[in-house]
């Protein structure tokens, strides 16, 4: 079966790659060696860490792709590609070469449970997410949340926009 993916990518750290825009771009590589195929790809997009501002923004950005794997067999790929780059999960929300989420999983909503992790698909506060919104919604205006099947443009509307979740396409 092929299965639609959304994947949300999240740098803002500089690495043996280069730049945050650098280690996504170099990670979208990635998934075409593991043979993801690419369907479309949003700009970049700077935001403001959270929770802790003093940290260096981030640079976001969504792809849509196609894969033939489970989720877990994708989630598995995903921590390889993040460790390749240097990840470690020391604490949550900390400085990252490189973070890769699943948004959307073939229009499901999921939980999955890898070692540490706990993953719900779409994560619990993605609605209120702009950095990943954004993106989404350049790259699927119709998006629908697998959740409550609420479209993306209603979700972001919603939003209250301040400096925690203001965002800037580069």
């Amino acid at each position: 079966m092929i299965y639609s993916v959304y994947l949300s990518f999240g740098s803002n750290l500089s690495s043996k790659f280069g730049s945050p825009v650098d280690n996504i771009k170099q990670a979208y590589l990635e998934l075409l060696k593991y043979g993801f195929k690419i369907k479309k790809k949003s700009s970049f997009y700077k935001s403001v860490a959270y929770p802790n501002a003093n940290d260096p923004e981030f640079i976001n950005s969504v792809v849509s792709i196609t894969c033939h794997l489970e989720v877990e067999q994708l989630l598995k790929i995903i921590l390889k590609i993040e460790k390749k780059f240097g990840r470690i999960r020391n604490k949550k929300n900390e400085p990252r070469i490189l973070d890769i989420d699943i948004i959307d999983f073939n229009s499901k909503k999921l939980s999955i449970k890898n070692g540490n992790l706990n993953l719900k698909i779409p994560h619990e506060h993605l609605e209120r997410r702009l950095f990943v919104l954004h993106p989404l919604r350049e790259i699927n205006p119709n998006w629908q949340s697998p959740t409550n099947s609420k479209k993306i443009s209603l979700i972001i509307a919603k939003n209250k926009i301040n400096k925690d979740n203001k965002i800037t396409k580069l």
